[in-house]
């Protein structure tokens, strides 16, 4: 198996398992936010991220590996509210959240294989300081598309941008984990 898909199905894991303990305690409780919520939310994780890269200084006892995992789940829970729209109240179970979350995990690998053809690979010799302000850079992308009611005149959709975020948040990801094992420290 490729090394890479290898990886990403490593570090993945990793997020499902966070993901599926919160809809343990919370449920799918986020099927009430609206897209432009859920972009702040990954805006809130990229942002923390940017700032513990830049100051080195952590007064919360979670670090930059927690904060990814965020962005890949909220991404995902993005990519599920742009497919079936906000509601007032919990309406699917946890079994169903996870179908969701195992598909737009797959077509986002799907993604990240096809790019990574393309690419050669270039995320490997990149900072993952890098993948952080590619993620803050896509956000602002998305509010654009948000304000504009999600309509574009060239460029991809807000789905694409969710798609991107969760990639190079995984790129981070494996960095962390696979480059530095030292470096991680996992909450569950």
């Amino acid at each position: 198996m490729n090394p890479t898909l290898h990886q990403f199905d490593e570090v993945l894991a990793i997020c499902r398992g966070v993901f599926e303990k919160k809809l343990q305690d919370y449920g799918a409780a986020w099927r009430i936010l609206r897209p432009g919520s859920v972009t702040d939310q990954i805006f809130i994780k990229a942002k923390r991220i940017r700032t513990l890269e830049t100051t080195k200084d952590n007064k919360v006892d979670e670090g930059i590996f927690p904060e990814y995992i965020g962005i890949v789940n909220y991404g995902i829970i993005g990519l599920i509210q742009l497919e079936l729209g906000y509601v007032d109240s919990v309406d699917i179970s946890p079994e169903k959240a996870l179908d969701l979350y195992d598909r737009f995990v797959a077509e986002s690998k799907a993604l990240m294989d096809a790019k990574n053809h393309d690419y050669g690979e270039a995320w490997r010799s990149m900072r993952v300081s890098s993948y952080t302000d590619l993620i803050l850079m896509k956000i602002q992308r998305t509010k654009e598309i948000e304000a504009n009611d999600g309509q574009t005149l060239i460029s991809e959709g807000i789905d694409a941008n969710y798609k991107d975020m969760i990639n190079y948040a995984v790129f981070g990801l494996i960095r962390l984990h696979f480059d530095d094992n030292s470096a991680v420290v996992i909450q569950l």
